[in-house]
Parts: structure tokens; C-alpha cells; sequence
């Protein structure tokens, strides 16, 4: 028994004199720069294209070059119009602004107009039918009798009305006040100053 109460004199006496770690790890906050971007910009490459269409089941016939030195762009295009004629564009692209010469080959060709012929309206003869014979119906119409039945009679209830049942009160109570009636008194006079 000696033994456990030193034990735990021990213990407390331990636990007094115990400090927590003091080398805890501090965390701080990670920081961001905000990326910087810098702008590139890049001097004009020079660069050139052309291509060309001809699809005679489509009806379609284009073409399309440009060219590019520096800051100035200079191109053409040619497109097939439906009225059997040719655009041609050359266009200019530079400092100035977009110049556009535009031209056209060949002949607009539209079809002929034809007036269209005047219809009338198809004479059609008129119906011949035989108009349906309606015979009279060959039936009776039912003959319907006035219902018979005797009205009810009604006899007068029989009754009679009850008889008051005595209470014992021969007159309506009268109540009677116990307070005794009250008396003011006059107040007393207070001298003034």
C-alpha cells in the first residue's frame, strides 16, 4: 500500500514539473507571386497563298491569292456568278486603309420570260345520282297510361306537452350586501407657508 502512495506522489510530482515542447513547428503562410506576362508582339511575317476551285457538278468556279511584304497586304479573288458573269476583286491592304478595284467579266444572261399560258377552270358535268326514297316507319308508337296511386294521408301528431316539475323556490332569490356602506372623511387642513 506504501508502495501505491508513492507511486502516485511520484506521478504528481512528475506531471508538475512536465513543459510542453517548445520546438513546435511554425508554418507560414506560402506566397503567390502574381506571373507576369509580357506582352510579344512580333514584326509582320511576309507570307503567300493562292488556291483555286473549279467543281463544274456544284457549279462552283473560285479562286483566291494573296501576298503579304511587310505592312502591306495585296491579294485577288475571282468568283463565278450566277448570272454567267465573273468577279474579279484586286485588293490593297495597308497604312492607308483597304482599296478594293472590282471588275467583271463576261455578259449577265437571264432567262426569257415566257408569259404563262392562261388556264380556265375544267367544266365538269353535274352529278347524277337518284335521291334515296325514305319509306314511313312501320311501327306503333307506345300509348302510355297516367300512373295510379293514392296519395297518402297525413294525421295531426298526438301529443302532450310536459309538466313543469317543481323546484322548491317559490320566489326568485333576492340578494342581500353584507359590506357595510362607506364613509369618507374630509380631508384635514395643512397650514400654508
Amino acid at each position: 500500500m506504501k508502495f501505491f502512495i508513492f507511486a502516485a506522489l511520484f506521478a504528481i510530482a512528475a506531471a508538475d514539473s512536465y513543459k510542453a515542447a517548445e520546438y513546435a513547428p511554425k508554418y507560414e503562410a506560402p506566397k503567390y507571386e502574381a506571373p507576369k506576362y509580357e506582352e510579344v508582339t512580333y514584326a509582320p511575317q511576309p507570307y503567300s497563298f493562292g488556291y483555286d476551285v473549279q467543281d463544274k457538278e456544284s457549279y462552283n468556279d473560285f479562286d483566291h491569292s494573296e501576298k503579304s511584304e511587310a505592312n502591306v497586304v495585296t491579294g485577288s479573288y475571282r468568283v463565278a456568278l450566277p448570272d454567267g458573269r465573273t468577279q474579279i476583286v484586286t485588293y490593297r491592304a495597308d497604312s492607308y486603309g483597304y482599296t478594293a478595284d472590282v471588275k467583271y467579266e463576261g455578259e449577265a444572261r437571264y432567262p426569257e420570260y415566257k408569259e404563262t399560258q392562261q388556264y380556265k377552270a375544267p367544266a365538269y358535268p353535274a352529278p347524277a345520282y337518284k335521291a334515296p326514297e325514305y319509306k314511313a316507319p312501320a311501327y306503333v308508337a307506345p300509348a302510355y297510361s297516367a300512373p295510379a296511386y293514392k296519395a297518402p294521408e297525413y294525421k295531426a301528431p298526438a301529443y302532450t306537452a310536459p309538466a313543469p316539475k317543481a323546484t322548491g323556490y317559490a320566489v326568485a332569490p333576492s340578494y342581500k350586501s353584507y359590506a357595510p356602506a362607506p364613509a369618507y372623511k374630509a380631508p384635514a387642513a395643512y397650514p400654508k407657508y
